[in-house]
Formats: structure tokens, sequence, C-alpha cells
């Protein structure tokens, strides 16, 4: 759907393991640095019983989940922003994505090296945050150049605009992360789009990739586990964890649907580590979903939080949103609660929404057009 989330870190935290088993791809997961030369996509469904419901509801032959695409780039090092290692490739394809899944080596294994010898998740964060810190640094130098020729001529705008840009270029040299950034002016138009453009805006997940016997760890930002450290970081940063076992998630994905809930049982967890990052990367892109039912098909759509039925209508067609006329809209717990389109009619739950109508999550909708 056009909605993107890079899985990115050191080699060897469990990465392309992680994203194998998302995918059920075939992607490189060797034992050595570097073994994902070229980063994968995979569209993986985003999981919500919803759906399920509202098609026995209305006996679709067809369910079409909407989708998440996860992309697993290539283990980052040290100096990667000045070109060590494969980085400068990898980088960009960092900018490419709309949110970042940071997965953090939590587990001890002899088995598998670490690129920089013991586990310290802080120091590995402290590694890949730098690198990105360091390329947008260079990328936003490029910019203030730019505006310091274009202030010279004494137009305000470019003027201002290069007085933000070198505050922010500040605030990047000094260790910080762009969506860290606090500037208390209104933003010109120019200065947003740099900003936007760097990676350290990008909203994070961190995902703590840990043995199986401690998958069902709570992370506690004030506690002294590696989870925890993990934990405490993403909250100073105003991001998010979850906790996976990369192990776990990679037997489990060869398994049933029947399996894999009575293992998810035995070893007491509700649902797999992959559901929950699927639906943490989702929720952390702002995103939501509106159904169109019928008979054919039911179908989930994704769109972001706060978009009015037109947005909500081109995301079928471009045509419905040129030609947007009217959405017929009939909430999720309506329709459930009455047992079918037409019961929910008749009980008067279906409402009639113009162009300005905000659309919320488990609408049901049809949208009616000009051709």
């Amino acid at each position: 759907m056009g909605f993107s989330c890079g899985i990115v870190g050191l080699p060897n935290v469990g990465k392309s393991t992680i994203f194998n088993a998302l995918t059920s791809a075939k992607a490189a997961s060797e034992n050595f640095p570097f073994c994902t030369i070229e980063p994968n996509t995979g569209a993986v469904p985003v999981p919500d019983p919803r759906l399920n419901v509202l098609a026995k509801l209305a006996d679709s032959q067809k369910i079409i989940p909407t989708q998440m695409t996860f992309v697993d780039i290539a283990g980052l090092i040290k100096g990667a922003s000045k070109g060590e290692g494969l980085g400068n490739q990898f980088l960009s394809h960092i900018r490419s994505v709309d949110a970042i899944a940071h997965v953090v080596r939590c587990f001890e294994d002899s088995d598998i090296v670490h690129v920089d010898g013991e586990i310290d998740p802080l120091r590995d964060i402290e590694t890949i945050e730098t690198e990105l810190m360091l390329s947008d640094l260079d990328s936003l130098q490029k910019q203030v150049l730019k505006y310091s020729k274009l202030a010279r001529s004494g137009d305000k705008k470019n003027q201002k605009i290069h007085t933000a840009l070198k505050n922010l270029e500040s605030h990047l040299a000094d260790g910080k992360l762009a969506k860290t950034w606090e500037n208390t002016e209104i933003l010109e138009e120019e200065v947003s789009q740099v900003l936007n453009s760097l990676i350290t805006s990008k909203p994070v997940l961190f995902v703590a990739n840990t043995s199986e016997d401690n998958i069902s760890t709570v992370p506690n930002p004030d506690g002294d586990s590696p989870i925890d450290k993990v934990a405490k970081h993403a909250k100073n940063t105003g991001s998010s964890v979850i906790v996976i076992s990369g192990k776990i998630e990679s037997e489990i994905s060869e398994f049933s649907a029947e399996e894999r809930e009575e293992y998810l049982t035995e070893i007491g967890i509700t649902e797999s580590g992959l559901d929950r990052l699927i639906v943490a990367g989702y929720q952390l892109l702002e995103l939501m979903t509106f159904f169109t039912i019928g008979p054919k098909e039911a179908h989930a759509w994704t769109v972001k939080k706060d978009s009015v039925a037109p947005k909500c209508a081109g995301k079928i067609h471009t045509d419905f949103e040129k030609g947007f006329i009217r959405a017929e809209v009939i909430a999720y717990d309506d329709y459930v609660n009455a047992g079918s389109e037409l019961l929910a009619k008749e009980a008067g739950k279906l409402r009639t929404e113009g162009r300005d109508y905000i659309c919320q999550d488990g609408d049901i909708m049809h949208f009616r057009f000009n051709k």
C-alpha cells in the first residue's frame, strides 16, 4: 500500500532471520557480515481479526488483508557514513522507507559472532544512531551551504531558512536525533522538507531480539537487563520497543496456523512476535484500516489516521477520489451487532458522509462517485 518499514541493525543481530520469518522469503542469513547485498523487500499481511468476522457475516468469497512492506537492509558498521563496509549504499536505502525497525541483539550465542565482540545493546544502538546522524549531517550541510548563498542576496525568507537549518545542524552536531529538535518558530516549508528527509527524523521501533528463555520479558525502562536498557533508550528518544526471539519466530514460521497456536500456548504467549512487530509497525506509521465488504470480497485498506473520505476513496481508485460524491458508512461494531449490511441499514446505522468526513478505524465504506 506504499507504506514501508526498514529493518536495520548491526551485522549478525538477527535482522534477516526476522525478515525471513516475516515474509517466508529465502533471503541470505548466513553467519557473516554483509551477506545481504541488496535490500530484500516483502509485503506482509497485517493481522486483523475484524476482517475475518466481516467476511463471514457477508459470506465473502475472497479475503484481502491490508499489508505492510518490510525492507531488510544489510547490517551497518562503524564508519558506514564514510563508506565503510557497504554503508553508503544501505544508508540510501534507509532514506526511502517511512519508518525504521531497529533490531538490537539481546542474546548470547557463542556460535554467532558479534561484529564488536561482546553483547552491549546500548553500544550497538549508539553505533547505528551515530552513523545515521553523521549521514544526516552530511546531507544537511549541503542544504546549509545552498541557503547560505541564497541568503546573501538579502532575501528575508532565505535568511530565515538558513538560520533554521544552521540551528538544526548544531543540534545534529551535538549528537542528537533530528526528531528531537525543538523549534519554537513556524518552519518554512523548505525547512520542513529538509527535516522530514533526514533519516533520524523517522519514527523508530526498537526490536529487542532475545533468547527463547526471555521471550516473555516485559521491557522495564528502570531495570538493568539488556532488554530494559533498550527500553530506557526507547523511552528517552520517544520510541517504542517490542521483544522478539528471532529463533522462535524462524521455527514457527514453518508451522501451520494450528501448530503455531498450540506452540505459542505452550510457551505462554498469546500472539507471535512477528504479529506484534507488524501491528507495532502499522501503529508507528500512524495508519488505520477501513473495509469494503461484499459477497465477492472482504477487503481491508490502509490510510493515514485522520484521512478524509475522498482520500480513502482514492486508495481504491484515483477516479473514486476525483469524482467523489459521498460515502456510505457503517461503523464496525454496528455492522457486527446487526449481523449484516442490510440489517445495519434497517437499524438506521448506515450514515451518509461528505467530503469533510474524517474516516474512523474499522469503518465499512461504500463510495459514490461521478464517472
